[in-house]
């Protein structure tokens, strides 16, 4: 029997199977502005000739999937066979869905893997479920770890005792990858170059230029500073799809630092939008979000846990998601968790090789537990009982 894992993210699903490699594919559809009839799906991206003005069709809005028609089209690929082959009737799947998911979209799930796709068994469970089973496993020692998921539609902060969420202590912050993209493509647009359509495109400067300020004023300051002093600017090399399949940063030494390029590139010139951006995860108000920064909520959090248990939850910060990738991340969480927290406790933050598929290496040690059998729900069980014997099992 085998056992699919499908860790399905707003903007990427993580899929494979267990036996197998994990291949990180953008969960949605695309259409281009060139052809603007055909519809491109998943990892098709990459056969579109000319991404700018690229238009995404996506399964999931804030955070929580309502639009099944698109959802259906990529599993169909995913699961077809031009990716991986599902043999449905002899495959079990361990699926992921947000924390504190709508009984419909639970429902509406239940039908489409069992009634639909016929799966053998199936396993949903949070995805931060798995990062701390994975993390439970290469530290066998802990009992408690704090689930740091900044991820595309928000920032969940969920500490887990033995495997079990507390469900009173979990903490959503609303800002995460795609209200960055969009906030970096309207400060573009306001002071240099007209974005607004070029989510691809800006997403991928988001990556390659953005980072986490260690010392905000003293960054905000040195992007003030005229010429060679100014080490926060970078210029970035727009692609034009033709010649520059895809953007990079001038090196330094190539920089002009007054006047005009001589080549015929199109230049983004970023100085403060490269640390103002990703801020925003620790500062929402920055832009009249009214909610905590990170730090502050992790903090938060283990503050409504009972006090014997506070000192295991800060020395076993774990973070996940795509959002953790900015250079600077883990070290800033760890200086402001460490200024908000009583002396006397040990912090320690971990950010794993590969936070972005991290909790999807969860699901494939699930999968190989002595126990799977029980935690799943399989066809027999739901053919007999309905939706209920879903709603005991699975602990959303």
């Amino acid at each position: 029997m085998a056992t699919l894992v499908l860790d399905n993210g707003a903007y990427n699903a993580k899929i494979g199977y267990s036996h197998d490699n994990v291949s990180v594919i953008p969960n949605c559809q695309f259409r281009s502005k060139t052809a603007r009839l055909k519809t491109f799906t998943a990892n098709q991206i990459d056969e579109i000739k000319d991404p700018s003005g690229l238009f995404y069709i996506l399964p999931f809005q804030k955070g929580y999937l309502v639009n099944w028609d698109v959802q259906r089209q990529v599993w169909d690929y995913l699961f077809g066979k031009e990716m991986y082959q599902v043999d449905f009737v002899d495959t079990n799947i361990i699926i992921t869905e947000p924390y504190f998911n709508f009984t419909s979209i639970q429902e509406s799930m239940n039908e489409i893997l069992f009634e639909e796709y016929q799966f053998q068994a199936v396993l949903r469970v949070n995805a931060g479920g798995l990062s701390a089973h994975r993390y439970f496993r290469d530290n066998p020692s802990e009992l408690c770890c704090i689930i740091v998921d900044s991820g595309y539609s928000f920032t969940h902060i969920v500490p887990y005792c033995r495997s079990k969420k507390k469900k009173e202590a979990i903490i959503r912050i609303n800002v995460g990858g795609k209200l960055l993209t969009n906030h970096l493509k309207e400060i573009i647009s306001y002071r240099q170059l007209h974005v607004m359509d070029e989510t691809h495109v800006i997403n991928q400067v988001k990556e390659d230029v953005c980072y986490v300020s260690q010392d905000f004023y003293k960054d905000m300051d040195i992007a003030k500073l005229k010429g060679e002093e100014n080490t926060v600017m970078v210029d970035y090399v727009l692609p034009d799809f033709s010649t520059i399949k895809k953007g990079f940063c001038k090196p330094r030494e190539e920089m002009v630092l007054s006047g005009k390029y001589k080549s015929g590139e199109q230049i983004l010139r970023l100085a403060n939008e490269r640390f103002a951006v990703p801020e925003i995860l620790f500062n929402p108000s920055d832009i009249g979000i009214q909610e905590m920064g990170i730090p502050e909520a992790i903090v938060y959090s283990i503050q409504n846990l009972p006090e014997e248990m506070q000192p295991h939850f800060f020395k076993n910060i774990v973070l996940t998601g795509g959002n953790t990738l900015f250079p600077g991340f883990r070290d800033r969480v760890y200086s402001e968790v460490r200024c908000l927290t009583p002396t006397d406790y040990d912090v320690s933050v971990v950010l794993p090789e590969n936070p972005i598929t991290y909790s999807w290496e969860g699901g494939k040690l699930i999968s190989e537990n002595d126990d799977f059998e029980d935690m799943v729900v399989t066809r027999e069980d739901y053919e007999e009982n309905g939706h209920c014997i879903c709603e005991e099992k699975f602990d959303i």
